[in-house]
Protein backbone atom coordinates (compact mmCIF):
# COMPACT_ATOMS: atom_id res chain seq x y z
CA UNK A 1 0.00 0.00 0.00
CA UNK A 2 1.31 3.43 -0.91
CA UNK A 3 2.07 5.69 2.07
CA UNK A 4 -0.03 8.82 1.41
CA UNK A 5 2.14 10.79 3.82
CA UNK A 6 5.27 10.22 1.71
CA UNK A 7 6.67 13.44 0.29
CA UNK A 8 9.67 13.06 -2.06
CA UNK A 9 10.87 16.58 -1.28
CA UNK A 10 11.02 15.90 2.46
CA UNK A 11 12.64 12.53 1.79
CA UNK A 12 15.35 14.19 -0.30
CA UNK A 13 15.96 16.84 2.33
CA UNK A 14 16.16 14.17 5.00
CA UNK A 15 19.00 12.43 3.19
CA UNK A 16 21.20 15.52 3.29
CA UNK A 17 24.29 15.13 5.48
CA UNK A 18 23.34 18.22 7.48
CA UNK A 19 20.01 19.75 8.43
CA UNK A 20 18.85 22.06 5.62
CA UNK A 21 19.01 25.77 6.38
CA UNK A 22 15.69 27.39 7.07
CA UNK A 23 15.78 29.49 3.90
CA UNK A 24 16.17 26.32 1.80
CA UNK A 25 12.95 24.95 3.25
CA UNK A 26 11.40 28.32 2.46
CA UNK A 27 12.41 27.86 -1.17
CA UNK A 28 10.45 24.61 -1.28
CA UNK A 29 7.38 25.59 0.71
CA UNK A 30 5.09 28.57 1.02
CA UNK A 31 3.55 29.31 4.39
CA UNK A 32 -0.17 29.64 5.07
CA UNK A 33 -2.52 30.65 7.85
CA UNK A 34 -6.25 30.81 8.41
CA UNK A 35 -7.23 34.15 9.87
CA UNK A 36 -10.20 36.50 10.28
CA UNK A 37 -10.96 38.84 7.38
CA UNK A 38 -13.42 41.71 7.06
CA UNK A 39 -16.33 39.38 6.21
CA UNK A 40 -15.29 35.92 7.41
CA UNK A 41 -12.20 33.76 7.64
CA UNK A 42 -9.52 33.82 4.96
CA UNK A 43 -6.89 31.34 3.85
CA UNK A 44 -3.67 33.29 3.25
CA UNK A 45 -0.50 31.92 1.64
CA UNK A 46 2.73 33.89 1.64
CA UNK A 47 6.43 33.76 0.86
CA UNK A 48 9.39 35.85 1.97
CA UNK A 49 8.38 38.27 -0.82
CA UNK A 50 4.88 38.85 0.55
CA UNK A 51 1.32 37.55 0.42
CA UNK A 52 0.85 35.44 -2.70
CA UNK A 53 -2.62 33.87 -2.50
CA UNK A 54 -5.87 34.59 -0.65
CA UNK A 55 -9.13 32.70 -0.70
CA UNK A 56 -12.15 32.91 1.55
CA UNK A 57 -12.70 29.88 3.78
CA UNK A 58 -16.23 29.72 2.39
CA UNK A 59 -14.99 29.43 -1.20
CA UNK A 60 -12.91 26.41 -0.13
CA UNK A 61 -15.79 24.99 1.95
CA UNK A 62 -13.58 25.38 5.00
CA UNK A 63 -11.36 22.57 3.70
CA UNK A 64 -7.67 23.15 4.41
CA UNK A 65 -6.57 20.47 1.96
CA UNK A 66 -8.72 21.94 -0.83
CA UNK A 67 -7.00 25.29 -0.36
CA UNK A 68 -3.58 23.61 -0.35
CA UNK A 69 -4.38 21.71 -3.54
CA UNK A 70 -5.66 24.85 -5.27
CA UNK A 71 -2.46 26.67 -4.30
CA UNK A 72 -0.23 23.85 -5.47
CA UNK A 73 -2.10 23.62 -8.77
CA UNK A 74 -1.62 27.34 -9.36
CA UNK A 75 1.90 27.86 -8.06
CA UNK A 76 3.47 24.39 -8.16
CA UNK A 77 4.58 24.54 -4.53
CA UNK A 78 3.45 22.76 -1.37
CA UNK A 79 2.22 24.62 1.70
CA UNK A 80 3.14 24.37 5.36
CA UNK A 81 0.88 25.78 8.04
CA UNK A 82 2.31 28.38 10.42
CA UNK A 83 0.90 30.14 13.45
CA UNK A 84 1.34 33.78 12.55
CA UNK A 85 0.41 35.80 9.43
CA UNK A 86 2.87 38.24 7.87
CA UNK A 87 3.55 41.36 9.90
CA UNK A 88 0.87 44.00 9.48
CA UNK A 89 -1.62 41.79 7.65
CA UNK A 90 -4.06 41.28 10.52
CA UNK A 91 -4.57 45.00 11.25
CA UNK A 92 -4.60 45.79 7.53
CA UNK A 93 -7.56 43.46 6.97
CA UNK A 94 -9.46 44.76 9.97
CA UNK A 95 -8.81 48.49 9.70
CA UNK A 96 -9.21 51.14 7.05
CA UNK A 97 -5.53 51.89 6.58
CA UNK A 98 -2.31 50.00 6.07
CA UNK A 99 -3.35 47.43 3.45
CA UNK A 100 -1.20 49.10 0.79
CA UNK A 101 1.85 48.69 3.04
CA UNK A 102 1.59 44.90 3.26
CA UNK A 103 4.00 43.35 0.72
CA UNK A 104 2.46 41.13 -1.95
CA UNK A 105 4.18 38.53 -4.09
CA UNK A 106 3.01 39.01 -7.69
CA UNK A 107 5.76 37.00 -9.34
CA UNK A 108 3.23 34.69 -11.00
CA UNK A 109 1.26 37.37 -12.87
CA UNK A 110 1.93 39.01 -16.23
CA UNK A 111 3.21 42.56 -16.61
CA UNK A 112 -0.27 43.68 -17.70
CA UNK A 113 -1.91 41.99 -14.71
CA UNK A 114 0.63 43.54 -12.37
CA UNK A 115 -0.14 47.02 -13.71
CA UNK A 116 -3.87 46.42 -13.26
CA UNK A 117 -3.44 45.10 -9.71
CA UNK A 118 -1.04 47.81 -8.60
CA UNK A 119 -3.40 50.49 -9.93
CA UNK A 120 -6.40 48.86 -8.26
CA UNK A 121 -4.52 48.87 -4.98
CA UNK A 122 -4.56 52.67 -5.03
CA UNK A 123 -8.37 52.86 -4.81
CA UNK A 124 -9.16 54.17 -1.31
CA UNK A 125 -11.13 52.28 1.30
CA UNK A 126 -14.89 52.70 0.81
CA UNK A 127 -14.59 54.11 -2.72
CA UNK A 128 -15.11 52.61 -6.17
CA UNK A 129 -13.78 53.18 -9.66
CA UNK A 130 -15.04 51.87 -13.02
CA UNK A 131 -13.10 49.28 -15.01
CA UNK A 132 -12.47 51.98 -17.59
CA UNK A 133 -10.69 54.08 -14.97
CA UNK A 134 -8.21 51.29 -14.35
CA UNK A 135 -7.67 50.86 -18.09
CA UNK A 136 -6.98 54.57 -18.53
CA UNK A 137 -4.70 54.76 -15.51
CA UNK A 138 -2.43 52.03 -16.89
CA UNK A 139 -2.33 53.69 -20.30
CA UNK A 140 -4.50 51.07 -22.03
CA UNK A 141 -7.90 52.81 -22.41
CA UNK A 142 -9.27 50.24 -24.85
CA UNK A 143 -8.38 47.27 -22.65
CA UNK A 144 -11.45 47.47 -20.40
CA UNK A 145 -12.41 43.83 -20.94
CA UNK A 146 -8.83 42.68 -20.35
CA UNK A 147 -8.82 44.66 -17.10
CA UNK A 148 -11.86 42.69 -15.97
CA UNK A 149 -10.11 39.43 -16.81
CA UNK A 150 -6.99 40.48 -14.92
CA UNK A 151 -9.04 41.38 -11.86
CA UNK A 152 -10.80 38.02 -12.08
CA UNK A 153 -7.33 36.42 -11.84
CA UNK A 154 -6.29 38.54 -8.85
CA UNK A 155 -4.36 36.11 -6.60
CA UNK A 156 -4.75 38.27 -3.48
CA UNK A 157 -8.31 39.63 -3.43
CA UNK A 158 -9.37 41.68 -0.40
CA UNK A 159 -5.76 42.79 0.11
CA UNK A 160 -5.66 44.09 -3.46
CA UNK A 161 -9.24 45.41 -3.49
CA UNK A 162 -10.63 44.33 -6.85
CA UNK A 163 -14.08 44.50 -5.20
CA UNK A 164 -13.76 48.29 -5.49
CA UNK A 165 -13.80 48.16 -9.30
CA UNK A 166 -17.33 48.40 -10.70
CA UNK A 167 -19.14 48.92 -13.97
CA UNK A 168 -19.53 52.40 -15.42
CA UNK A 169 -23.34 52.06 -15.43
CA UNK A 170 -23.49 51.86 -11.64
CA UNK A 171 -23.79 48.07 -11.40
CA UNK A 172 -21.23 46.18 -9.37
CA UNK A 173 -20.02 43.71 -11.98
CA UNK A 174 -18.40 40.36 -11.30
CA UNK A 175 -16.16 39.22 -8.47
CA UNK A 176 -14.05 36.14 -7.83
CA UNK A 177 -16.13 35.27 -4.74
CA UNK A 178 -19.48 36.32 -6.19
CA UNK A 179 -21.44 39.54 -6.48
CA UNK A 180 -23.05 39.21 -3.03
CA UNK A 181 -19.71 39.14 -1.24
CA UNK A 182 -18.51 42.06 -3.38
CA UNK A 183 -21.47 44.11 -2.19
CA UNK A 184 -20.95 43.01 1.40
CA UNK A 185 -17.30 44.05 1.34
CA UNK A 186 -18.17 47.47 -0.06
CA UNK A 187 -20.91 48.01 2.51
CA UNK A 188 -18.59 46.99 5.34
CA UNK A 189 -16.19 49.65 4.06
CA UNK A 190 -18.96 52.25 4.06
CA UNK A 191 -19.28 52.70 0.29
CA UNK A 192 -22.37 54.72 -0.68
CA UNK A 193 -23.80 52.02 -2.96
CA UNK A 194 -27.45 52.99 -2.61
CA UNK A 195 -26.75 56.61 -3.46
CA UNK A 196 -24.65 55.64 -6.48
CA UNK A 197 -27.42 53.37 -7.76
CA UNK A 198 -30.00 56.13 -7.33
CA UNK A 199 -27.77 58.55 -9.23
CA UNK A 200 -27.11 56.00 -11.99
CA UNK A 201 -30.87 55.59 -12.53
CA UNK A 202 -30.92 59.33 -13.24
CA UNK A 203 -27.91 59.00 -15.60
CA UNK A 204 -25.66 60.79 -13.12
CA UNK A 205 -22.18 59.28 -12.91
CA UNK A 206 -20.21 62.29 -11.69
CA UNK A 207 -20.86 64.90 -9.01
CA UNK A 208 -19.59 68.46 -9.00
CA UNK A 209 -19.55 71.21 -6.40
CA UNK A 210 -20.63 74.66 -7.57
CA UNK A 211 -18.53 76.08 -4.72
CA UNK A 212 -15.19 74.52 -5.67
CA UNK A 213 -15.90 73.91 -9.36
CA UNK A 214 -14.52 70.37 -8.99
CA UNK A 215 -16.18 67.21 -10.32
CA UNK A 216 -15.65 63.75 -8.81
CA UNK A 217 -16.82 60.17 -8.88
CA UNK A 218 -19.81 59.91 -6.51
CA UNK A 219 -17.88 57.60 -4.16
CA UNK A 220 -14.99 60.04 -3.76
CA UNK A 221 -14.58 61.38 -0.24
CA UNK A 222 -14.69 64.93 -1.63
CA UNK A 223 -17.95 64.31 -3.51
CA UNK A 224 -19.57 62.91 -0.37
CA UNK A 225 -18.90 66.19 1.42
CA UNK A 226 -20.82 68.29 -1.12
CA UNK A 227 -24.01 69.58 0.48
CA UNK A 228 -27.23 69.14 -1.45
CA UNK A 229 -27.75 72.81 -2.45
CA UNK A 230 -24.30 72.89 -4.06
CA UNK A 231 -24.34 69.48 -5.75
CA UNK A 232 -24.45 69.24 -9.54
CA UNK A 233 -24.79 65.94 -11.36
CA UNK A 234 -23.31 65.07 -14.76
CA UNK A 235 -23.60 62.15 -17.13
CA UNK A 236 -20.06 62.56 -18.46
CA UNK A 237 -16.83 64.37 -17.74
CA UNK A 238 -17.21 66.13 -21.08
CA UNK A 239 -20.50 67.64 -19.91
CA UNK A 240 -18.91 68.67 -16.63
CA UNK A 241 -15.93 70.37 -18.25
CA UNK A 242 -18.21 72.18 -20.72
CA UNK A 243 -20.07 73.49 -17.68
CA UNK A 244 -16.80 74.87 -16.29
CA UNK A 245 -15.87 72.13 -13.81
CA UNK A 246 -12.43 70.63 -13.48
CA UNK A 247 -11.73 66.99 -12.58
CA UNK A 248 -10.79 66.07 -9.03
CA UNK A 249 -7.07 65.45 -8.61
CA UNK A 250 -7.74 62.73 -6.03
CA UNK A 251 -10.21 60.41 -7.76
CA UNK A 252 -9.06 61.46 -11.27
CA UNK A 253 -12.37 61.05 -13.12
CA UNK A 254 -10.92 62.58 -16.27
CA UNK A 255 -9.13 59.30 -16.82
CA UNK A 256 -12.41 57.36 -17.12
CA UNK A 257 -14.38 56.72 -20.27
CA UNK A 258 -17.66 58.65 -20.21
CA UNK A 259 -20.56 56.51 -19.07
Amino acid sequence: MIDSSYDPVIDALGRLSAAPPRDLVGLVYSDWVRMPGPVGDLYVAFTHNGVSYIRTAESANGDDSAFAEAFRGKFGRPLRRVEQPPAGLRPALQRRTGARNVPVDLNNVTAFERAVLETTRRIPHGQTRPYSWVAREIGRPRAVRAVGTALGNNPVPVLIPCHRVVRADGELGGYVFGRDLKETLLRVEGANLDEMRDLARENVFYLGSDVTGIVCFPSCAHARRITEPHRRGFRSIKAATHAGYRPCKHCRPAMAVSA
